[in-house]
């Protein structure tokens, strides 16, 4: 009977070492709110990504508080509740950090507010008008909708 060559083994793949290395070097976004500074992270973590694909078909709040804890710490979802965060202003953080975690100072909070309400448009079918929008409508009901004032 013969031995069985012994193996060798290939040199061991170091992940966290070649994953220490690849950290971004650039400035972390922050943001403020409820008088308390937020940094966000240099990357979305997997953990936020994975939640917030849970937190869209569940109606539990722990999915949700899971889901900022990755972001802004424990008990993030309770304090902004206490304070009267709408689901309106929580969606807008949320679309601000995301785009501002993966590319700081990429998305104003006007824009992230922008984005949220079309969102929202999309999933009510009706889209919000912008002020420009608003304008234009006001000054078509002043043309066929008033008189000038002046006799005829």
């Amino acid at each position: 009977m013969s031995e069985a060559p012994e193996q060798q083994l290939v040199e061991t793949a170091d992940f966290d070492a070649f994953f220490a290395e690849q950290i971004p070097d650039r400035p972390r976004a922050a943001l403020t709110l409820y008088a308390r500074d937020y940094v966000l992270p240099d990357s979305l973590p997997l953990l936020f990504t994975l939640q917030m694909e849970r937190v869209q078909h569940s109606s539990d709040p722990d999915d949700v508080r899971r889901m900022l804890a990755t972001l802004f710490g424990d008990g993030t979802l309770d304090e902004w509740a206490q304070r009267g965060m709408t689901d309106r202003q929580l969606g807008v953080v949320l679309i601000y950090s995301a785009a501002n975690i993966r590319k700081p100072g990429s998305l104003s909070m006007q824009r992230a507010a922008e984005l949220h309400d079309q969102g929202e448009a999309g999933k009510t079918g009706k889209a919000p008008a912008n002020r420009a929008e608003r304008r234009a409508k006001t000054k078509k009901k002043g043309k066929t909708g008033e008189r000038s004032g002046a006799r005829s």
